[in-house]
């Protein structure tokens, strides 16, 4: 046979089966243009020039390989659908003579003309839409950019390999299973149910049961450290609980309902009910693919437009005046009176000739070191080695606290006042760092001016505020690391706010630094000088926050096309395979009415049991999320409800409408109306 006869067969069979196939394609196409704009976008040399390009082209990078395996795998997902839609028609083929060799020349040729179609159409689209996702990300980081098209060769050259791989392996794939079906079981291929799994109710309950320590670890872990730790691990739990329930607890359910006389002997329960149960291994696969999916997305969105729209908070929080000079001690612990007086005269001089005047300027004492926490008992962490529950200890003289909170406490001698940050409930009432003694806590505090710093750490932090200051810090000065440094830090902190606009900031701290180290006073000294303001870490936020919104955006539109394409598929061919089911109803008095209101029974129990599941499966790891962004400084839980609450009623509603869409696809193939 000559190649233009494979090639004619295979584009013919495409044509035949275009509405399983103009989905797959629309897919392909998508996919391509998606990677390739990522993958642009993560090596676009003008984003450098934008501020924040260069962290948000650093997340870009990640979403490239995100994007690249999740396209492998739903390509491989959705292609299985075509071929078992395909089985019988290739069955045919065999029968009348065409061997195995002449049907792999067929795949081929398919796989070839989907992906020259695909490849030209996705990097056509790819290249028109890379500007506009340009813009769209400038516009993000608030920034000025041209609109020149332009095109990254190297990034084409990846998407063309990656997908070609990916097409390749679909198919060795589709070969794989042509090759080991009989003819006579490629004819029957569209006939054949899936009998329901083994031991329904043991992996029922297994799934319950995993499924249920996932939610205990998301709602009892309050340290952000261990949350991020335990995060993934919650995630992998979640998944296989909601195949495992999908799966074989969708089976049990069908059986329980089968059992139920009242419900199972309806017109519109029976035949749903009995044909859910006599396939659900294969739909519940499918199912709970779509749950994951809707998660996945709703998690995402939820975030990334929390931080995006927090930023200004999350900014403040970190840096609560607009310019921050922090003094380091030497190793010897200490910080003289000169080195703090040269600085504030420097502070001072530097704001008068710069024609700005300094608002709520203030000054305090800090000593810092981490410690692992057990119960009342803080050791110094020397090795480097933090546990799930370390803690930033920050020692604060109460005479500083007093005069900045505008307080009058006292404190006897070995007392302290204490202050938590981020969500710590720590409420011990003594304190044992180092086995050097008790420091009883008189009163936790609901508030701090803060140090800022801490707020990116991923520890949470615990503030002491005790009378004797240098006494008390004096018994942790001698501890050091291996390396003979020591491990506590002495600081002097002056910060500010300023009468200026923020670009006005980065001169201002630009002309700080450049008269803090002309002054040899201070350059001779062996402390060190940081200077950081919030516009000068404004950029880092924008390009940080920025580039998970912009990713988020990308990724969801990925994720909810997923979804809906394996909606569109599952309602497809199992509407091929329920057609002959519903004819025969039809020939033994089933009516149309009662035909629908079956079909409504099913898609209905089908298709929102995933919605109803993702959205469980969001509110109790909604704990999770919400200490675990804490880890970036994010300080508004309120935000991150009602971003949550507002993101799973918009998603919903998308639901309905691919809901409705679907179901009348189904309805018009079980009818047997036009397709």
């Amino acid at each position: 046979m000559k190649k233009a006869f494979y090639l004619r067969l295979a584009w013919d069979g495409i044509k035949k089966n275009k509405k399983l196939y103009l989905p797959y394609i629309l897919t392909c196409v998508g996919m391509i243009a998606m990677f390739y704009i990522v993958a642009f976008l993560s090596k676009d040399e003008s984003m450098l020039e934008v501020k924040g390009g260069e962290q948000i082209q650093g997340i870009l990078v990640f979403g490239t390989y995100v994007l690249g395996i999740f396209s492998l795998l739903i390509l491989f997902y959705t292609n299985s659908f075509l071929i078992r839609r395909r089985k019988k028609e290739f069955g045919l083929y065999n029968i009348l003579g065409m061997d195995k060799i002449n049907l792999s020349r067929v795949l081929f040729w398919e796989n070839a003309v989907i992906f020259c179609i695909s490849m030209a159409a996705g990097l056509a689209c790819g290249l028109l839409f890379s500007k506009f996702a340009q813009l769209l990300m400038v516009n993000i980081l608030t920034a000025g950019a041209d609109f020149s098209l332009s095109v990254s060769p190297d990034s084409i050259g990846t998407t063309f390999l990656w997908f070609a791989v990916i097409f390749i392996l679909i198919l060795l794939s589709a070969l794989r299973q042509i090759h080991m079906t009989n003819p006579v079981d490629l004819l029957k291929s569209e006939s054949t149910g899936e009998k329901p799994p083994k031991a329904n109710w043991v992996i029922a309950v297994l799934g319950a049961l995993i499924l249920a320590g996932a939610y205990v670890i998301a709602v009892t872990i309050t340290n952000p450290m261990a949350a991020i730790l335990m995060y993934f691990v919650a995630v992998i739990m979640v998944i296989v609980a909601t195949y495992m329930l999908f799966i074989s607890g969708s089976v049990a359910l069908c059986k329980a309902l089968q059992k139920n006389k009242h419900y199972y002997y309806k017109t519109n329960h029976f035949i749903s009910v009995s044909t859910m149960a006599y396939r659900m291994k294969r739909n519940g696969a499918g199912l709970a693919s779509i749950c994951i999916l809707s998660t996945m997305v709703l998690v995402m969105i939820s975030c990334t437009v929390c931080l995006y729209t927090g930023m200004d908070d999350s900014l403040r929080a970190r840096y609560p005046r607009d310019l921050v000079i922090d003094i380091t001690a030497a190793q010897d612990g200490s910080i003289d009176d000169s080195i703090i007086n040269g600085t504030n005269d420097i502070f001072e001089r530097t704001a008068k000739e710069s024609g700005v005047t300094p608002l709520n300027k203030i000054s305090y004492r800090l000593s810092d070191f981490s410690a692992n926490v057990s119960g009342n008992d803080f050791q110094i962490v020397t090795n480097g080695f933090y546990n799930s529950s370390a803690y930033n200890v920050l020692i604060v003289p109460l005479e500083d606290y007093n005069r900045l909170m505008g307080k009058n406490e006292t404190l006897g001698e070995n007392e302290a006042i204490a202050y938590t940050t981020k969500l710590s409930d720590y409420d011990e009432s003594t304190i044992n760092i180092n086995g050097t003694g008790e420091l009883k806590i008189k009163k936790y505090v609901d508030d701090y001016i803060g140090y800022g710093i801490d707020t990116s750490s991923v520890n949470d932090s615990i503030y002491l505020f005790v009378p004797n200051y240098d006494e008390y810090i004096a018994r942790f000065a001698d501890i050091t690391e291996p390396n003979g440094s020591k491990v506590m830090s002495s600081h002097y902190i002056i910060s500010s706010d300023f009468d200026c606009e923020t670009e006005k900031l980065y001169d201002l701290t630009d002309a700080f630094d450049k008269n803090i180290h002309a002054n040899t006073t201070l350059t001779a000294a062996s402390c060190g000088f940081s200077i950081e303001s919030i516009a000068g870490s404004l950029d880092m936020f924008m390009g940080l926050y920025g580039g998970l919104f912009f990713l988020g955006i990308l990724l969801g539109i990925v994720f909810v096309f997923a979804a809906v394409l394996i909606m569109y598929y599952k309602q497809i061919s199992e509407g091929y395979e329920d057609r002959s089911r519903f004819d025969i109803m039809k020939k033994v008095g089933m009516t149309e009415k009662e035909i629908k209101k079956s079909i409504n029974s099913q898609v209905l129990t089908v298709f929102f049991a995933p919605l109803i599941m993702a959205g469980i499966h969001l509110a109790f790891n909604f704990p999770l999320i919400n200490r675990t962004i804490t880890l970036l400084g994010f300080t508004n839980p309120a935000l991150l409800i009602g971003t949550t609450v507002a993101c799973f009623l918009v998603f919903a509603v998308l639901y309905v409408i691919v809901y409705r869409i679907t179901s009348r696809s189904y309805y018009t193939i079980v009818t047997g109306g036009r397709e």
